[in-house]
């Protein structure tokens, strides 16, 4: 069993409300659920209008099939177009 987990640190130019990031930010997190079926929560930076924080965990049986969900989802992320990926960190135990 492996576990891969993959965290975002994104800017959110032009966000002028908690209101408005929390709607991208739901947005994103929906859309990552529905398609991969797997665990993402927004881990920080909950009270800052222009930046925000995921994280995504996938268990798998091999690190391959991980690292290729990590991949399809690390994707979906940057071509959201509403949230600049700042940095990203991808780890597997």
């Amino acid at each position: 069993m492996v576990v891969g987990v993959m965290r975002w640190e994104l800017a959110l130019p032009g966000m002028a409300s908690l209101k408005g990031k929390r709607m991208v930010v739901r947005s994103l997190r929906d859309r990552i659920q529905h398609r991969f079926k797997i665990s993402v929560a927004e881990t920080g930076h909950q009270d800052v209008w222009t930046r925000a924080q995921l994280a995504v965990a996938v268990v798998a049986t091999d690190a391959r099939h991980a690292e290729e969900v990590l991949d399809k989802v690390d994707h979906l992320v940057r071509q959201d177009g509403r949230a600049l990926v700042l940095e990203r960190h991808r780890d597997l135990h």
